[in-house]
């Protein structure tokens, strides 16, 4: 057996040549978007999208790793990692407690993008189903608020009425986004299996993912302080971390067993989880959860962006209608979270940052984009690669264009200084 292995290479081997191809390829990415001033995950996407269509220029290479079911098996941990990580950057507390206008821009942001979306896809695709159209829509209703984030810090107003509201609004935004896509690849995964299209279904559904959220974190947060109080008491190393992913995994499997997207339960399993569960591993020294899953994220996530910039042909924006369906896509992804300024109910806050706040897609544009390449009806998946290009594209554009209107959004809001003195932004 050993020689056997031996003469024929261990097959373990090509992997991780694979694996550090793509992970230098998506931090050499990811460092040239940071010196631009833009996202690390956009210069990882980007990197996927150059190494997929090398092929343009007779290099085909990396052509094989587009389907490859291991990278795609990593990729997929990835992502549930990176939704447990944004859960555990929120908590239940945060979520109750965001006030009116942020719950009003976080309902807004969600409703309006999915309605624009679904139009554009029965005006664009009319022969796609209403699946397709409403996929479009659950997909539009992402926002990836941590690129407004690092504006709002880097312009030191982190502390101001606008940020609160759309950090605020992040919160149910991602709760109210994941129920939406819940609610769709529910409805489509019965279709699948025959089920008609009706109303009732949608709204069972619907309803069954609000339930299990709810149920998931009533429940954890009950469970969570026993289990870690337990847990302290063992001396075994890495018992914090295995608390933590056993509760990641263990939902995404329950929240897969119901019909709904793994994510899903990642996300909830990371809002069950607040600092004062695991209190007792940090006070004798070890670091919080979040400093022990940021470098096992760090190490999948990117493989999975730079899977997605993999899938991405440049071909299909020669393909009529393509780029066509892409300038609709991005148009809506922008007027859409516009309506979020509706909801601010507080007087004199800068409306129009709310609005441009909410705009990015981000990552999380590009998890809901995934999962409609995963779901398949009729042996057909949802979301084919001329529609996948162009929700890319959306991605990467609404990505670009956040920083630099979010900057001039508040610079236009800036109090008039006396004559002779110069206005700083």
């Amino acid at each position: 057996m050993a020689a056997d292995t031996l003469a024929h290479g261990d097959p373990v081997a090509p992997l991780v040549l694979t694996l550090a191809a793509l992970l230098a390829a998506a931090k050499v990415g990811g460092e040239i978007a940071i010196r631009l001033g833009q996202p690390a995950v956009l210069g990882e996407l980007v990197a996927g999208i150059v190494l997929g269509n090398a092929g343009l220029a007779g290099v085909h290479l990396f052509d094989p790793l587009k389907a490859d079911a291991t990278l795609a098996l990593f990729a997929g941990l990835g992502v549930l990692l990176l939704l447990f990580e944004v859960g555990l950057e929120s908590t239940v507390a945060e979520m109750l407690n965001v006030g009116a206008s942020a719950f009003l821009v976080a309902v807004l942001g969600v409703i309006t993008p999915f309605a624009l979306g679904w139009i554009v896809g029965a005006w664009l695709l009319p022969t796609s189903g209403p699946y397709v159209h409403a996929f479009l829509g659950a997909t539009l209703c992402a926002t990836s608020v941590g690129i407004t984030a690092r504006v709002f810090q880097d312009l030191g107003r982190s502390r101001t009425q606008e940020a609160r509201i759309i950090l605020g609004a992040a919160v149910i935004d991602d709760v109210l986004g994941l129920v939406i896509l819940a609610t769709v690849a529910g409805t489509i995964l019965a279709a699948s299996q025959g089920a008609a299209f009706s109303f009732a279904a949608i709204v069972w559904i619907a309803a069954k993912a609000a339930v299990f959220l709810a149920a998931a974190l009533g429940i954890g947060v009950r469970l969570a302080p026993g289990i870690f109080g337990l847990g302290a008491t063992l001396r075994t190393r890495g018992v914090l971390l295995t608390i933590g992913l056993t509760f990641c995994f263990l939902l995404s499997w329950l929240a897969d067993r119901i019909g709904l997207a793994p994510i899903v339960g990642a996300f909830a399993a990371g809002l069950i989880l607040e600092q004062v569960h695991y209190r007792d591993f940090v006070s004798r020294g070890e670091r919080p959860l979040e400093d022990l899953i940021r470098p096992i994220t760090d190490f999948l996530a990117p493989i999975f962006f730079i899977l997605m910039g993999l899938r991405t042909d440049l071909r299909a924006f020669a393909e009529p209608g393509v780029l066509g369906l892409a300038a609709a896509l991005i148009v809506v992804a922008i007027v859409g979270k516009q309506a979020c300024a509706l909801g601010v109910l507080t007087r004199g806050v800068n409306r129009l940052a709310i609005g441009v706040g909410m705009i990015p897609r981000g990552e999380v544009g590009l998890i809901f984009a995934n999962t409609g390449m995963s779901l398949r009806l009729n042996g057909m998946p949802i979301v084919d690669s001329r529609t996948f290009s162009a929700l890319v594209l959306m991605v990467v554009v609404t990505t670009l264009i956040t920083p630099p209107a979010l900057r001039w959004s508040l610079f236009r809001r800036s109090q008039p200084l006396r004559r002779g003195t110069r206005r700083s932004v």
